[in-house]
């Protein structure tokens, strides 16, 4: 029997995920010779690529359409070529698009009847190989599997936010003003592992800023020069300039000393002054206060529709849902938030599922004497439930690990598991309003782990460390230590998880613009050139109106 569909698949950063767990880049694969001697000649490899292409297609279509029922078209489903009934999950021969049952092993006597020699799983794009009766992986194939998948979600869905049509992804290829600006310049390494000093009991800043330096977002934003200290209008106390500088100091060629974050000690006493001092701190307020003071100083800040870096990587939707049990009136209220902050059971399992379920499960409202807006009855009955209304690209959860017990405040060692992927879709407002639905396809609901930070030990003399990934390769960050860490170990790492980080697998982006900071840049820019040229005129006219004068003065004497 040949190996079964599930053993191999494909995970969205490029590694290989296999039933027995999941493999990154850095790991030795043997490829297979039949389908590399293949794709080298032209001729052979043009049709089974366009099979291979129209087979994902149809399956990627299917999908959307069942997730989508008022617009599903009325197409037949294929029918396996041996038994004539229609497979859940089909293959097709990559050879002459036959359909066949993989259960049965239609498909394999197919290949087998035929002389052909490769079929595709059309649900995962996986191909299997007669000659070597396995699934294969090859890269090339899975590029193309992502760009078409990816291609049909981007023609058939919207925006998540304004229900606009989403513009095709094309990848960045530096024009010829990039080129000039790269000439002559230094690459700096992507992957930051450089320790943090302790400045005194400082592992709560150390942690938070492992999570913050990790965050491809944010890593993308200050490397990429979206801010510079040079430019920065906001010369004393600006929260940016002294990210933008931890990041240039912590991206630097290897070997280098653990770096001491003073700057960013200070701005974070500045910014919460419960954190000034030297005793134990909290990570998360320590972390809301650095994304407040660096909302404050950064470009694109407003009160009204923020364009920010934070709000642009954190920032998300929670909408609170009450109804009245008399008229049955919905209350609606959509509150922003950077982070989702989520209790924990003591005698119930705690994974970060069942703590979001637990979040967005209808309970009774707290406030006694509740009013309707609509009927104006006093009610203490009335239902509420919280729910995500929008999702942020970044999605930053705690764990309630500190209980407040009259003037005491007690830590909960209750462990929680939390997954290295999740999708979010199910705790959407969309999908518990009853419906169950969502808008888009559900890869646009996944998210990735990248950040975890934990605390051992008790309030008054416990300790923060951090994981933290770069692609696939993971460390763990305690203080100026850092080491080599695997998936495994941070899944299960004896230390408590206190927070966790997710980021998108796919960006639900808009359609391409000049963003408004590039626009001012460049405007200013024009601004200070015309006032340098107009003074450098007005300094030649009092040139030549001195020697007027002068000739005039010459004049008059010679006269005289």
């Amino acid at each position: 029997m040949a190996a079964s569909p599930n053993s191999v698949t494909r995970s969205h950063s490029g590694s290989v995920a296999t039933s027995d767990g999941l493999f990154d880049e850095s790991t030795e694969f043997t490829p297979c010779s039949h389908i590399t001697a293949l794709l080298e000649d032209s001729t052979e490899s043009g049709p089974l690529l366009k099979t291979f292409r129209r087979a994902v297609v149809w399956r990627a279509q299917r999908t959307h359409d069942a997730l989508h029922p008022a617009k599903r078209r009325k197409v037949a489903s294929p029918t396996c070529g041996t038994c004539g009934l229609a497979p859940p999950r089909p293959f097709v021969c990559l050879d002459c698009a036959f359909f066949g049952c993989w259960q049965d092993d239609h498909i394999l006597d197919h290949l087998k009847a035929d002389n052909h020699r490769f079929c595709v799983d059309t649900q995962l794009g996986a191909v299997f190989c007669k000659e070597c009766q396995d699934m294969i992986y090859e890269p090339k194939l899975d590029d193309i599997y992502q760009q078409v998948v990816l291609a049909v979600e981007e023609r058939e869905t919207k925006l998540l936010d304004e229900k606009l049509p989403r513009e095709p992804y094309q990848c960045w290829k530096p024009a010829e003003r990039d080129m000039v600006a790269l000439d002559n310049t230094t690459p700096l390494p992507c992957q930051g592992q450089r320790g943090l000093l302790n400045l005194g009991q400082t592992c709560f800043l150390n942690a938070t800023l492992q999570a913050l330096l990790h965050n491809p977002l944010l890593r993308n934003y200050f490397l990429g020069d979206k801010h510079n200290p040079r430019w920065c209008k906001n010369k004393d106390e600006c929260a940016c300039c002294e990210l933008d500088r931890l990041f240039s100091a912590t991206h630097t060629p290897p070997p280098q000393p653990p770096f001491g974050p003073t700057a960013l000690l200070a701005t974070a006493w500045r910014a919460a002054g419960s954190l000034a001092g030297y005793a134990q701190q909290d990570a998360h307020e320590c972390l809301i206060a650095l994304l407040n003071a660096a909302h404050a100083s950064a470009r694109g800040s407003t009160l009204l529709k923020c364009n920010c870096i934070v709000h642009s990587t954190f920032g998300g939707m929670l909408q609170s849902d009450v109804r009245c049990p008399r008229c049955n009136n919905l209350s609606e209220t959509v509150d922003p938030c950077l982070d989702i902050s989520l209790g924990l059971a003591r005698e119930q399992q705690n994974t970060l599922s069942e703590c979001l379920k637990r979040f967005t499960q209808s309970e009774n409202l707290s406030v006694k004497d509740w009013v309707c807006q609509k009927c104006g009855k006093v009610s203490q009955e009335a239902n509420k439930r919280l729910s995500i209304k929008r999702l942020p690209p970044v999605l930053s959860v705690q764990f309630k690990r500190f209980e407040q017990r009259g003037s005491e405040t007690f830590k909960i060692d209750t462990p929680v598991r939390v997954p290295s992927s999740i999708n979010m879709a199910p705790y959407t407002t969309a999908a518990v309003d009853g419906s169950g639905t969502y808008p888009g396809p559900e890869a646009l609901y996944d998210y990735e782990l990248f950040a975890v930070i934990n605390h051992e030990g008790q309030i008054d003399n416990g300790h923060y460390t951090s994981f933290a990934r770069f692609q696939d390769t993971w460390c763990r960050f305690d203080d100026d230590k850092v080491t080599s860490a695997t998936l495994a170990g941070v899944l299960g790492a004896s230390a408590p998880v206190y927070m966790a980080f997710y980021v998108k697998r796919r960006l639900d982006y808009k359609p391409h613009s000049t963003p408004t900071y590039i626009l001012a840049r460049e405007s200013e820019a024009v601004r200070e050139r015309e006032a340098l040229a107009a003074k450098a005129r007005a300094e030649k006219e009092q040139a030549r109106a001195r020697e007027r004068e002068v000739d005039d003065e010459l004049l008059a004497t010679v006269g005289a």
